[in-house]
């Protein structure tokens, strides 16, 4: 039995319809994250339904956009940083193994030297390397919760991500998601309605991709621990569309802001993370994933409108 935790989100609703394709018995927690991080009903609902599973796509990422969060920063707090640590302990007290998913947006551009960040790398955009926004800097603090801490290393150029102990379950890094259904969540839909585009390279993630991913790692009983489940390969806004009129879903004159700092001056409350992600770990570890050309491509291609 699976509990998820966030059923009712744009990714748990994902989730809920894998688990009934595959045959998977589960049962939905509803409610918002920051309630759910003051655990009586986490608690309760593992006892009651003998969970052998939880999955966590509860968060809070603030609607339309980030930017909210900086109007809402106790209850984004407690739903990305208050809540993983409530699971974490809940779980530990049961003995049962937990997938949390978490963001990529705790880095921002390439790795030191070129590529893409690692899982083992302690994030550059968050409340100890800012500036970051308050959103990127609640997620980071909740994988800390989970058990990571940053510590420095000699041999490397970058701080190290590390675990203090054998770590009880997984995080699941999800980055910019996408899928073929028109949605507001859907990175694909916000491209085609914001008036003006920020151009940046960044990693991104399938949603059905991501979801397999992520069950088949508890499938395949791999490590516990950190994995970027994006699509491996990165694109820049101008590709995605590019890939949007190519395959007609889209043909508007897309207009994009000059630089940065007119998309901070014109469109943005807080700063944005714009990143690119390893996927080695996970590609090691025998879970793959379409590159994400082709999963950009297949979306396109299976476009449904919203109605």
């Amino acid at each position: 039995m699976v509990v998820l935790l966030g059923s009712t989100g744009y990714v748990g609703q994902l989730f809920g319809k894998y688990f009934d394709r595959k045959g998977i018995a589960w049962t939905g927690i509803r409610g918002r994250a920051f309630d759910l991080a003051r655990k009586d009903a986490v608690l309760q609902t593992l006892r009651e339904s003998r969970a052998t599973r939880v999955v966590n796509c509860a968060g809070y990422t603030g609607k339309p956009n980030v930017d909210a969060c900086e109007l809402d920063k106790g209850n984004c707090l407690d739903g990305n940083a208050v809540l993983p640590g409530a699971i974490r302990e809940i779980c530990a007290d049961l003995g049962i193994p937990w997938g949390h998913v978490s963001s990529g947006c705790i880095f921002s551009g390439e790795r030191p030297g070129g590529g893409g960040w690692r899982e083992d790398d302690a994030p550059n955009f968050s409340f100890r390397s800012p500036p970051c926004s308050f959103y990127s800097g609640t997620k980071a603090l909740g994988e800390e919760v989970l058990g990571w801490r940053e510590s420095s290393n000699a041999n490397e150029d970058w701080p190290k991500w590390i675990h203090e102990s054998e770590p009880e379950g997984f995080v699941w890094r999800l980055r910019i998601p996408f899928d073929e259904i028109d949605s507001p969540r859907n990175y694909l839909s916000k491209v085609q309605r914001y008036e003006n585009l920020l151009q940046a390279r960044n990693s991104l993630s399938q949603l059905e991709d991501f979801i397999t991913a992520c069950w088949a790692c508890f499938e395949e009983q791999v490590p516990f621990g950190i994995y970027n489940v994006t699509n491996p390969g990165s694109v820049t806004t101008s590709e995605v569309v590019d890939l949007v009129v190519k395959h007609g879903v889209n043909n508007k004159d897309y207009k994009f802001f000059e630089s940065e700092d007119e998309f901070m001056a014109k469109a943005a409350k807080t700063p944005r993370s714009n990143c690119v992600l390893d996927t080695t770990k996970l590609q090691n570890a025998g879970i793959r994933m379409r590159p994400v050309q082709e999963a950009l491509d297949w979306s396109l291609q299976n476009w449904v409108k919203e109605t």
